[in-house]
C-alpha cells in the first residue's frame, strides 16, 4: 500500500512507520488518514508483531496543521474533521500489535496523542513535548494528557502550554528511556523485536488485554485474562513454547 506523508518498512516481524511530511510533520487530513490506513494495515498482517513509531527529521510530530482547520462554514465539515482526528490516536491505540513511540524531537498537541495512543515510549535527549492549543485560543487533549501524566502536571500542561524536556519526563517514569538521537530507534527495535519474538497469540491478547483493563474492575478484568489464559493454554503455540523451555531450546511460533 502506498502511502505520501509516512513510510512504512518492514525489519524482521518489525513495522516501522516513520511520519514524513516535511518540515515538521504537522497532522494534516491526508497524514491522519494515512495513520490510519497504516495501522489498520499493522492489524491486519499476519508477517507483523510489533511496530514502531517514528519521525523522519528533527520534529516528531508539531501537531495539527493549522492551514487545514475544517470550514465551519461547511456544514458536517468540522463533524467529518473530528472524527478523522478521533480515528487518528484509535488506530494506534487500537492496533492489535504492542506499539513503540520512539520520539526524535517535539511531540506536541496531537504529536504528543500520537505518543500517548502508542504502549511503550521512548524519547531521544533532545525531544520535548507540550499541549500548546492553549496557545492558539484552542482547548483539546486533556483527556490525552490524563493517560500519562498526574492531575497537577497535566493541568499545568493544559492551562499554560508548558513543555517537558525528556529528562523532566523520564523523571516522571513517564518514558522508558532517554538516548542520544542516534541510539533512539536501535534501542526502542531491541524492545520491538523482543516483543516479536515471543508467540504471536500471545502478543496479541497481552495488547488485547492491556488496552481493555485500563477501564474495568480489578476484579472483572482479572477474570477476563483467565479467559484469555484458558484459550491460549490451548494452542500449538503455547505447547511450544512449554517444549521449548523443558528443552532448554529457542521456540519456533506458528501463530496457531
Amino acid at each position: 500500500m502506498a502511502y505520501e506523508t509516512l513510510q512504512l518498512e518492514l525489519d524482521g516481524h518489525v513495522a516501522v512507520v516513520t511520519l514524513n511530511r516535511p518540515p515538521v510533520n504537522a497532522l494534516n487530513r491526508q497524514m491522519r488518514n494515512e495513520v490510519i490506513r497504516a495501522f489498520d494495515e499493522i492489524s491486519a498482517r499476519d508477517d507483523i508483531r510489533c511496530a514502531v513509531l517514528t519521525a523522519a527529521g528533527k520534529t516528531f510530530c508539531a501537531g495539527a496543521d493549522l492551514k487545514d482547520r475544517p470550514d465551519p462554514n461547511v456544514p458536517g465539515d468540522f463533524l467529518d474533521h473530528n472524527r478523522i482526528t478521533r480515528e487518528t490516536g484509535n488506530a494506534i491505540r487500537e492496533c492489535s500489535k504492542p506499539v513503540i513511540a520512539a520520539v526524535n524531537g517535539a511531540a506536541l498537541g496531537a504529536g504528543l496523542g500520537l505518543m500517548s495512543a502508542c504502549d511503550i515510549y521512548y524519547a531521544s535527549e533532545n525531544a520535548t513535548f507540550g499541549m500548546p492549543e492553549i496557545n492558539v485560543g484552542l482547548a483539546g487533549g486533556a483527556s490525552m494528557l490524563k493517560t500519562m501524566f498526574g492531575r497537577s502536571t497535566s493541568r499545568r500542561m493544559f492551562y499554560t502550554g508548558v513543555r517537558l524536556t525528556a529528562a523532566e519526563m523520564l523523571e516522571r517514569s513517564i518514558i522508558e528511556a532517554v538516548t542520544s538521537p542516534d541510539e533512539l530507534l536501535p534501542t526502542a527495535m531491541a524492545v520491538a523485536q523482543d516483543i516479536a519474538s515471543k508467540s504471536p497469540l500471545a502478543v496479541r491478547y497481552a495488547k488485547q488485554a492491556m488496552t481493555i483493563v485500563e477501564y474495568m474492575p480489578q476484579r472483572d478484568a482479572y477474570r477476563m485474562e483467565q479467559n484469555y489464559t484458558m484459550a491460549l493454554a490451548q494452542t500449538e503455540d503455547a505447547k511450544e513454547a512449554r517444549m521449548a523451555f523443558l528443552e532448554k531450546r529457542e521456540p519456533k511460533f506458528t501463530g496457531r
